[in-house]
């Protein structure tokens, strides 16, 4: 047996550890293993690019990342902090509890990549997380961080949670295949309907959790949320 294509891993580990960039180093692993496999240049040539024209469609988030770095250039976190602002009666709860139940609905429908990190958290909802979770006294570094990243686990959840809904999704198809293959047949709706309790169940503990963090930020910063009625709710 050929032991030498696995040199490929060792490369993964080296680069990583060195801290070298990432895509260089895939691209370095993959070229040991196939050099240590035998395979000539040519043909690794043809490989490398027959995989870039059949997954070129995956590059296109990349275009994203300019036009929301040139958003946020002119502005875009400020005018969505200011715009939340403006609604006094909406707290940071309710923010986020909204955008969690409209980010796994839309992923149970298949539209997963409608949001994201990179598309909604960064630029829109972790800004007007701050604006909400923020009234009248500034909070310290370590509150917006912790409201940041609250926010972006609040995408995760319902990401997660609500693709596995999703008929058509690779999860989905994935778990059919296992059991099939083992003598269980199973509809790939029955795995969807399974999942849903699932995600309802992940929909209220994030909730929960979401106004835990509001209750405790402000018990740290009693001035930072309107003390109004329902508006730690």
């Amino acid at each position: 047996m050929n032991y030498w294509p696995l040199i490929g891993i060792a490369v993964v580990v080296v680069g990583f550890a060195l801290k070298r960039n990432p895509v260089l180093v895939v691209i370095a692993a993959g070229v040991a293993s196939a050099l240590g496999a035998g395979m000539s240049i040519g043909d690794l040539l043809v490989l490398l690019g027959d995989a870039f024209v059949s997954n070129r469609a995956l590059l296109l988030f990349v275009l994203t990342l300019p036009v929301i770095g040139l958003l946020e250039r002119y502005g875009l976190r400020d005018h969505a902090q200011a715009w939340i602002g403006r609604f006094h009666k909406l707290s940071l709860t309710r923010l986020l509890v909204s955008y969690l139940a409209g980010r796994q609905v839309l992923s149970m429908l298949g539209m997963i990549d409608l949001a994201g990190h990179a598309q909604t958290v960064r630029p829109l909802v972790a800004p007007m997380s701050e604006a909400a979770a923020e009234r009248g006294t500034p909070l310290d570094d370590a509150a917006r961080e912790e409201v940041r990243a609250l926010a972006a686990a609040t995408d995760n959840v319902g990401r997660f949670f609500g693709e596995d809904v999703f008929l058509a999704f690779g999860a989905v198809l994935l778990i059919q295949g296992f059991y099939a293959r083992n003598g269980i047949e199973l509809e790939p709706l029955h795995i969807a309907l399974w999942a849903l309790p699932t995600a309802i169940c992940a929909f209220v503990l994030q909730a929960l959790r979401i106004a835990w963090t509001q209750r405790s930020l402000a018990r740290r910063y009693p001035n930072a949320t309107p003390t109004g009625k329902g508006d730690l709710a």
